[in-house]
């Protein structure tokens, strides 16, 4: 792009903010900002040279009929997807090869009379057309090839083409803002010869590594994650600049993507969870959100990419209502994605599943939106630990913690997941901090959870690589190497097949010993502890000798998940919420306006093996105890204020759940004040 042109884009969309008479106010009253909003649809289609006739069905009806049968708070739309070709007729970027009329003025006129805010969904780093057309925009991979896809920290591509599109739509069209994919997870290593100076100056590195396992391999992925935290600041400044209420976030960014503090001025978090096995996706992803201290959402695919049984692939309304149950239950925002077609209509009949969905989500909005959760296990999502061992930028390797989650979710634990961050200050809340497989921990951070324990809390470490960081606390002596030997897990009157590694230790005098790791090919020799606990200071400190994380998630089993549940329950043994009655209910205690909501959500069925689930069965009754000191002026079961009897005595309250379908919530009014 030529420099001139380049100095006038800016100033001339500036310029069309202010004379275009259908640009439209981002502060109309009636509607939301997005960190106010709790309801959203996602459309997108990723405009190509297939797409001639953009726009051609995009009708005021049409938009219409979604806001009438959804009501969302917003709505948010293609208009770059990956591919790069803008599904709009941009005067500044790559558009798609035709149009008929202009839709996007469509969508922009229709919500704006209607309340409804407007967000794009727009492809940042990944840009296809943008390297297509000016190669020296591409990152460059270690082999010295054009990457296809990821455009360079280090080239002109946001300050030609991406700031100045964000503008246009914030200025031409008054849209509300953007929400930008595409990013920290399709960010790539770069070694093009600007990243590569960059990279020599900024470390004295001379030495660039080209492999994992090269010398200097985690600083030369420190220095491109840095270049991009740098990338989202700067153009985020700029928009802001120009058009300081328009609204932007980046896709996955400081989420479990990348698990990190919030470090640029986003202005709200979310991602689109796994379109398969979409419970334990979200599971995590909420969990770690929900400490971050910004607005957030989270996106269900209203589809799978593997179809069902009978072939289809879209999602019924029972299954999207328990996707929205698990981000609804932790306090979060909710959307979905449907696609659009590819001239930019949708496919209306579509829609009336999402009404469902919304009513659904509607009817637990006042209850749980924006609720805290009250502090019980803190289970670990190490920064430090994340990225070292991942060999990507932004990439997911979350196994081990997954597999840990849900085995605490499956014995009815409520479980947060928190990055170090969050923990700062704030240890002693937690009565159980949980460290699964971290292989490093930041020094000054180890000392902090020794800390903990010594000052009387529980910390429970998993496995025998994160065990060993803390061995001098631990009252063990290992014997031997970890080794894949100890293959079987035996507990109560239950056992189990293990993956992964496992170290035999010697408890010292003292330790008490859970569980047995025994060598498959002999059961007559003595097994090893499957978990020690010993006294740190006024705490405790424990340890599994297995891989139990990486155990679960690779085989939900009652032996490992039943280990797990009495394991947390000696290190935390008077939790504020008991639930007896089922495995297949996930437990989430919060508290909103001075009440106390126990969440349960019906976690059951083939969820991680079958894409499409038309019905799921209810599970019930539900034996509960709840700790309170002091007698609640009233129990009820929500939605639908059913009143809940139930004794109060001991400091506890007893009551019984019928069943669940797929989320209720046990709301605890407190006494009046005195």
């Amino acid at each position: 792009m030529p420099i001139l042109r380049r100095l006038l884009i800016p100033i001339a969309l500036c310029l069309l903010a202010v004379q275009s008479p259908s640009a439209a106010s981002p502060d109309l009253p009636g509607r939301l900002e997005r960190g106010n909003s709790f309801l959203g649809i996602h459309f997108d289609f990723h405009a190509g040279p297939d797409c001639t006739e953009i726009g051609r069905n995009t009708t005021p009806a049409m938009i219409e009929n979604i806001i009438d049968q959804v009501r969302p708070d917003y709505l948010q739309i293609d208009c770059k997807g990956h591919r790069g070709l803008s599904s709009y007729p941009t005067r500044v970027g790559n558009g798609a090869p035709g149009f008929v009329g202009d839709p996007l003025r469509v969508w922009r006129e229709v919500t704006a009379r209607r309340g409804v805010s407007l967000y794009m969904h727009y492809s940042g780093v990944w840009d296809s057309e943008a390297i297509l057309k000016d190669p020296t925009w591409a990152v460059i991979n270690a082999d010295g090839t054009t990457n296809a896809n990821a455009t360079s920290f280090f080239g002109p591509y946001a300050d030609a083409l991406l700031i100045p599109q964000l503008r246009e739509l914030a200025g031409d069209y008054g849209v509300d803002g953007a929400w930008i994919d595409g990013e920290c997870w399709a960010s790539m290593p770069d070694y093009s010869p600007a990243a590569l100076a960059a990279f020599r100056e900024h470390t004295g590195i001379q030495d660039v590594p080209r492999k994992p396992g090269d010398p200097h391999w985690f600083e030369f992925l420190e220095f491109h994650r840095d270049a991009f935290r740098q990338y989202l600041r700067r153009y985020i400044a700029e928009v802001k600049r120009t058009h300081p209420r328009f609204q932007l976030c980046s896709n996955w960014a400081y989420t479990d993507h990348m698990a990190e503090a919030v470090n640029a001025p986003v202005d709200f978090l979310s991602g689109d969870y796994s379109p398969e096995d979409s419970v334990n996706s979200a599971r995590l992803s909420a969990r770690y959100l929900v400490r971050q201290g910004k607005p957030w959402d989270l996106m269900a695919w209203s589809f799978s990419r593997k179809p069902g049984k009978d072939g289809a692939s879209q999602k019924s309304a029972p299954q999207l209502q328990r996707e929205a149950a698990v981000v609804v239950a932790l306090g979060g925002g909710f959307q979905a994605y449907f696609k659009q077609r590819r001239d930019g209509s949708i496919f209306d009949d579509q829609m009336p599943v999402m009404a469902e969905v919304a009513e659904f989500c509607r009817a637990r909005q006042t209850l749980c939106h924006r609720a805290e959760p009250v502090p019980q296990i803190a289970l670990l999502l190490s920064t430090g630990g994340h990225y070292r061992r991942i060999n990507g930028l932004f990439n997911r390797d979350l196994a081990r913690v997954s597999g840990t989650l849900q085995a605490l979710l499956e014995g009815q634990h409520s479980v947060e997941v928190v990055g170090e961050h969050m923990l700062a200050g704030r240890m002693a809340e937690y009565p159980l901090i949980v460290v699964p497989e971290w292989e490093y921990l930041d020094p000054p951070f180890r000392a902090d959870l020794l800390g903990y324990a010594r000052a009387g809390g529980s910390l429970l470490l998993i496995g025998p690589q994160t065990a060993a960081m803390f061995l001098a606390d631990l009252g063990v002596s290992p014997e031997g190497n970890p080794s894949t030997e100890l293959s079987h897990l035996r507990h109560a009157d239950v056992s189990a097949p293990l993956k992964g590694p496992a170290q035999r230790v010697k408890p010292a005098e003292g330790s008490q010993v859970l569980g047995g790791l025994q060598p498959t090919a002999s059961v007559q020799t003595d097994p090893a502890p499957a978990a020690t606990v010993a006294r740190l200071g006024k705490g405790r400190i424990a340890a599994t000798w297995f891989c139990l994380g990486q155990a679960y998630a690779g085989a939900r089993n009652e032996a490992v998940r039943r280990f797990m549940r009495d394991l947390a329950r000696e290190l935390f043994p008077e939790p504020m919420v008991e639930v007896r009655g089922s495995t297949d209910v996930d437990v989430c205690v919060a508290r909103k306006d001075g009440r106390l909501l126990v969440n349960l959500v019906n976690s059951s069925g083939p969820h991680q093996s079958e894409p499409i689930v038309d019905s799921i069965a209810p599970v019930g009754p539900l034996e509960v105890v709840i700790r309170m000191a002091t007698q609640p002026a009233r129990v009820s079961l929500e939605p639908g204020n059913r009143p809940l009897p139930f004794e109060h005595r001991d400091g506890q309250i007893r009551l019984t759940v019928p069943k669940v379908d797929i989320h209720d919530v046990i709301l605890v009014e407190p006494p009046p004040q005195r």
